[in-house]
């Protein structure tokens, strides 16, 4: 490979791997219409793309039963491994990675903004007053995202 080609091909992977576009998935009709605007973003402006995909151990007060071999992280994984492996088999040009973490989405999302030129997620669209009573990642990342945020509202 010649040096000026070598040169360009390095360029471009810093070019991809410093304009990153974080979009969140949650399993949901909305989070996958996210996560297919976020892909088709990315391929316009030569950014990678990174799923992100939020867990958290469920609360409550009082005794809470939880089932027998519940293992949320493995669980979005299975749910991430092939979506994984259809991005890059059908966008071998697209850099894409994902990550799975535990906490609540919204912070989860938030700190994975840092860094990115776009937070893309997704928003069922339950209204104002289930917002008030359990708020709303996607409110919460549009107020505090560290760039721009795209929320991609469900079909109704």
């Amino acid at each position: 490979m010649s040096s000026e080609l070598q040169t360009r091909v390095e360029s471009s992977d810093v070019t991809v791997k410093s304009r990153r576009i974080v979009v969140g998935i949650d399993g949901s009709p909305a989070s996958f219409s996210a996560l297919e605007w976020a892909v088709s973003q990315a391929e316009l402006t030569n950014a990678s793309l990174e799923i992100v995909a939020a867990w958290e151990w469920p609360r409550s007060f009082g005794w809470s039963l939880i089932p027998e071999g519940y293992d949320p992280e493995t669980d979005l994984q299975k749910m991430i491994d092939p979506i994984l492996a259809t991005l890059r088999a059908t966008h071998p040009q697209l850099f894409v990675d994902a990550k799975i973490v535990e906490g609540h989405p919204a912070p989860v999302l938030i700190n994975e903004s840092k860094g990115a030129t776009l937070l893309v997620v997704g928003s069922r669209g339950h209204g104002e007053f289930i917002g008030m009573l359990v708020g709303s990642t996607s409110e919460h990342c549009v107020a505090n995202a560290a760039c721009p945020v795209v929320v991609f509202r469900a079909n109704a």
